[in-house]
């Protein structure tokens, strides 16, 4: 069977695209209204991405064996883990911009585009990276046990205070355009005839704000995009070393972390619902940074040094499904404060 590039035949790679593809467009079709989406279906349609992505899975088993499998569903699942973190970000995020609930699904689908374009840029310059040699694996370990520490010392702040009026995307955008302090439906960008139409509503009277012909203005929701998309640039610079460790074939890498991005829209609304009863997941998502790290430190140190010690795939699996359960069981048999607040 003819191989590509990546070390995969190229039915493989087909089959990847394919699959890929098709999700992304049924999720474009299935959420393209403005109506806020209700836990139930958000429940739903994220079973629906696990049996998909676990449908990829079946199919690297079946053509490729037991070990390409788990590290597919390895990338999948620590991938997973690790963008709960980002979620809460994101919440916080819609929260400083009182981004209306219907609209929220509107951002977070150009995020997951991002997040895909970015996610491959990075992959194919860490995966080249780690051509140079087994000392690189060690940068990767400190860079993400770094990021392990800095989540673990914020670990009491609360997000939600957090001041985006000053983040390098605000200032960004305010560069490029004049900014119209108010919603404008789901507009990113409104002309000076839309916002002169919206001071004509009787709602606004009273608002005081002068409009220039022929400028184009920018509203909070292309501010609040801009800072989701700074925020998971930078959640990548963590999450890609992270499943780098587990696999250095990038179409593994890739596409655990295509398919775990492609389900982030959904679960966004489930854990925003229940993020007052998952109040010791965080600890989870720092638990597996500090245990990506010592793989990787094992990893570089045993190419340099030749010790013999290995963590494998399987292994990394059971790990992370396994603190992925504790964290979500200890949250509920353990509430603590946040819940009873």
């Amino acid at each position: 069977m003819q191989s590509d590039s990546l070390g995969f035949p190229l039915e493989t790679t087909i089959v990847f695209v394919v699959v890929a593809v098709a999700a992304l467009l049924t999720d474009i079709f299935a959420h393209r209204s403005h109506k806020p989406i209700g836990l139930k279906s958000a429940s739903l349609w994220t079973l629906f991405w696990i049996a998909v992505s676990l449908s990829f899975a079946a199919f690297l088993y079946v053509h490729h064996g037991k070990e390409v499998a788990s590290l597919f569903l390895t990338g999948y699942a620590l991938e997973q883990v690790l963008s709960i973190d980002n979620l809460f970000v994101i919440m916080a995020i819609f929260a400083w911009f009182k981004v209306p609930d219907g609209y929220r699904h509107r951002i977070l689908y150009w995020g997951v585009i991002g997040a895909i374009v970015f996610r491959g840029i990075f992959v194919v310059i860490g995966t080249s990276l780690l051509a140079l040699g087994p000392w690189v694996e060690m940068v990767f370990a400190v860079v993400i046990l770094w990021t392990a520490i800095l989540m673990m010392r914020a670990g009491n702040d609360d997000e939600e205070n957090d001041d985006y009026s000053d983040h390098i995307a605000n200032r960004l955008v305010r560069r490029f355009f004049p900014v119209f302090p108010k919603l404008v439906g789901p507009h990113f960008l409104v002309s000076s005839e839309q916002v002169e139409a919206e001071l004509a509503k009787p709602e606004n009277q009273g608002f005081s704000f002068t409009v220039k012909k022929g400028v184009r203005y920018a509203t909070p929701l292309l501010l609040c995009i801009a800072v989701v998309e700074i925020s998971d640039l930078m959640f990548a610079f963590d999450s890609v070393p992270a499943v780098i460790a587990v696999s250095r074939e990038p179409l593994i890498v890739y596409s655990a972390m295509m398919f775990a991005v492609l389900g982030l829209r959904t679960m966004y609304f489930v854990l925003e619902a229940l993020r007052k009863y998952l109040v010791h997941l965080e600890k989870s998502v720092i638990f597996l940074l500090f245990f990506v790290a010592a793989k990787l430190a094992l990893n570089s140190s045993n190419h340099l040094w030749h010790h013999g010690i290995e963590i494998s795939a399987l292994t990394s699996l059971y790990v992370v499904l396994g603190v992925l359960a504790l964290g979500i069981i200890a949250s509920f048999l353990f509430p603590g404060k946040k819940e009873a607040a």
